[in-house]
């Protein structure tokens, strides 16, 4: 038994020692709780009288048999709450709540408990101690305290949801999301009650619509991370610019890419990189990335930086032996001239596709003139996307595409692909080019916040002519290595 408290009081001792050195090597701009608990308030303002809202965290994905994907948190969970551990579970009631003992709340936080052996394995939990400190719920308890938790969700007018994951494994977030059937009436194998249901007040809808509208514009404190992860991923396109070599295979220039996101202190990359040269640009999230030289192919780079939760999403396409051929040029300078276009229809109050139609316009005139398609007028799949989205906690993000507003964040995105194969000069097959920059929309203009990253044809090429710091880095020859070790 003395051995067992002593095993257990190491542990201890262990785990406060690394929370001290974690706390003092962590970094600090994170988006505070003010910040989090605004953007609650502020849901509760558009929340129905009468009505609960209900956010679970993001399940823990399985990749292989006892290997997990990395954790990534429910981006609206985070928003709302800062909290970045799995298990939890949010409520945020449009009225303040009492409780048994009289007193008042309007939000509930559930997380994972404390744990110092789980925590010597996978890192330090907040506990609610923790998630009261550094994340300011008042109201907060371990997720296994939900079970008992008195709340009948039948009373509300409204109980506002997501459809519930169906893919969870059995732990603390499975038992969450059973609980939350139970308490709200929901049969365990439904995702929400039946709408014929005369009883039914879980509402699935309505809270994606509020969100959007929350998310849509961004604050000043958002705007800061965001530019964060956008810098991050011009300076990387810029410097895969110098270090680019025909010799290069597709997977080391995302290896680039992505050693700069890390070197700023990115955490995750914001969606696959996409790296395709020649004909695999024309996959337009083409992200196998193996091909294994790019010799005197276009290398089309889609790739952006998540910066603590946000996430940023440029595009630079450029002749893997540093000159654009003929084609390549012409393709290229057809592609900018529309994203230019794009971007004067870049303004407050202008519907959101009107940079859309204004890319479309030009590059219909522009094939027609280079002889790809007949006539400006001309059915063509060369140009198969939109030019813009949303960009902000997920490179596609919410929004209300309606028009835009004070400090919106989007992309400006035209592209041209030419598969081989296609019905036109056999000298434009393989050509693929998109040219994508973050643009921040104000009621002073618009902003390209991705401007960094050269864009001109002839820019890229000056680019590419310089000296790169990663041209010094040399590794042994794996094919001799095993010649050696046999």
């Amino acid at each position: 038994m003395n051995n067992l408290k002593s095993i257990f009081l190491l542990l201890w001792v262990l785990h406060q020692a690394a929370g001290v050195a974690q706390a003092q090597n962590e970094l600090t701009d994170f988006l505070d709780k003010a910040f989090h608990k605004q953007r609650r308030d502020a849901l509760r303002q558009l929340m129905p009288a009468k009505s609960v809202a209900v956010f679970f965290a993001n399940p823990v994905r399985n990749r292989a048999n006892d290997v997990e994907y990395v954790y990534h948190q429910d981006p609206e969970f985070y928003y709302l709450t800062g909290y970045r551990e799995p298990h939890a579970l949010l409520l945020i009631f449009k009225e303040a709540q009492t409780s048994a003992t009289g007193d008042k709340y309007n939000e509930v936080l559930f997380v994972q408990p404390k744990s110092a052996y789980m925590e010597m394995w996978t890192g330090r939990r907040l506990g609610t101690k923790g998630a009261k400190e550094k994340l300011g719920f008042t109201q907060v308890y371990n997720n296994d305290k939900f079970r008992g938790f008195s709340i009948d969700f039948t009373r509300f007018n409204k109980v506002l949801h997501y459809r519930l994951p169906n893919d969870v494994r059995n732990g603390g977030l499975y038992r969450l999301i059973q609980q939350f059937k139970s308490k709200s009436k929901m049969q365990t194998g439904q995702a929400e009650r039946p709408k014929n249901d005369p009883n039914n007040n879980l509402d699935t809808k309505t809270l994606h619509r509020f969100m959007s509208q929350l998310r849509e514009t961004k604050t000043e404190e958002e705007l800061i991370l965001l530019k964060k992860a956008i810098f991050i991923s011009a300076i990387a396109q810029k410097e895969v610019m110098k270090a680019m070599k025909p010799q290069m295979s597709e997977s080391e220039v995302q290896g680039i890419h992505e050693y700069v996101f890390k070197k700023y202190g990115a955490e995750y990359e914001g969606y696959p990189s996409i790296v395709g040269a020649g004909h695999n640009g024309c996959v337009l999230h083409y992200i196998t990335n193996n091909k294994p030289k790019l010799g005197n192919d276009l290398v089309l780079m889609d790739l952006g930086a998540e910066y603590h939760g946000y996430s940023a999403d440029v595009t630079r396409t450029i002749p893997a032996n540093g000159k654009f051929s003929k084609e390549q040029k012409a393709i290229y300078d057809l592609v900018y001239k529309a994203q230019e276009a794009g971007f004067k229809q870049c303004k407050v109050g202008n519907a959101f596709n009107d940079p859309h139609r204004a890319a479309v316009k030009i590059i219909n005139k522009g094939l027609a003139e280079l002889g790809i398609i007949a006539s400006a007028t001309t059915h063509h799949r060369y140009f198969p996307h939109g030019t813009s989205h949303y960009l902000g906690l997920d490179v596609h993000d919410k929004g209300r595409y309606g028009t835009f507003k004070h400090n919106t964040v989007i992309t400006v995105e035209p592209g041209i692909y030419i598969p081989e194969g296609s019905p036109c000069d056999k000298k434009w097959w393989g050509i693929a080019v998109r040219i994508e920059d973050d643009i921040l929309i104000t009621n002073k203009g618009w902003v390209n916040l991705s401007a960094m990253a050269p864009r001109k044809s002839d820019e890229i090429e000056k680019t590419m002519a310089k000296k790169s710091p990663f041209d010094e880095i040399k590794l042994p020859d794996l094919n001799e290595l095993i010649k050696k070790n046999k």
